[in-house]
């Protein structure tokens, strides 16, 4: 079992304010980014041949790669005051689902480039609209702009921390690693 040293830099939240990003928006993006950073380091190394293993009934590496990308772009399309495309819709139902194509470098890839794009849309949001209304789906559920970006960090870190069990335990309990 490979042992992950510690990052040379400090963490996100840590460094200072993500240029561009009002303050109020800060721990949302100092989240996304960490979320990036840990799982860009814990999978570099991860094999192939385990990316859709769901050891122990918890979801397999691959499903956490697939669903933090979609609840970024879910969630960020709502607290946008948008509703979800087909296109969203379609990607919802088929996360952890295994495909053709979808590697361990492409979900990566995938991942990084929403929250790079995440980024690029936090600093559109200006200061005094946390609060504005927002709602989530066909119900119409209210909540707020701040409401849907906190959640889209929370939940990113939620899975993050999911995954970096699953690898772990993935190479505990797989004796070819």
């Amino acid at each position: 079992m490979q042992k992950h040293t510690k990052p040379s830099e400090p963490e996100w939240w840590q460094r200072g304010p993500v240029d561009g990003v009002i303050p109020e928006l800060q721990p949302v993006a100092h989240a996304l980014l960490q979320a990036r950073d840990e799982i860009n380091a814990v999978v570099s190394d991860f094999p192939e041949s385990h990316l859709w293993i769901p050891l122990h009934e918890m979801a397999s590496v691959a499903f956490h790669l697939q669903h933090i990308v979609g609840v970024i772009d879910r969630l960020f399309t709502y607290a946008n005051g948008q509703t979800l495309s087909e296109e969203q819709m379609a990607y919802l139902k088929e996360e952890g689902v295994k495909k053709d194509g979808l590697t361990l470098p492409v979900l990566v890839k995938k991942l990084n480039e929403r929250v790079d794009q995440a980024i690029r849309e936090l600093k559109k949001f200006q200061p005094g609209t946390a609060t504005t209304e927002r709602f989530i789906g066909r119900k119409k559920i209210p909540t707020t702009e701040i409401g849907l970006l906190f959640h889209a960090a929370e939940h990113t870190m939620r899975h993050t921390g999911q995954l970096l069990v699953t690898v772990g335990s993935v190479r505990h309990f797989t004796l070819d690693l």
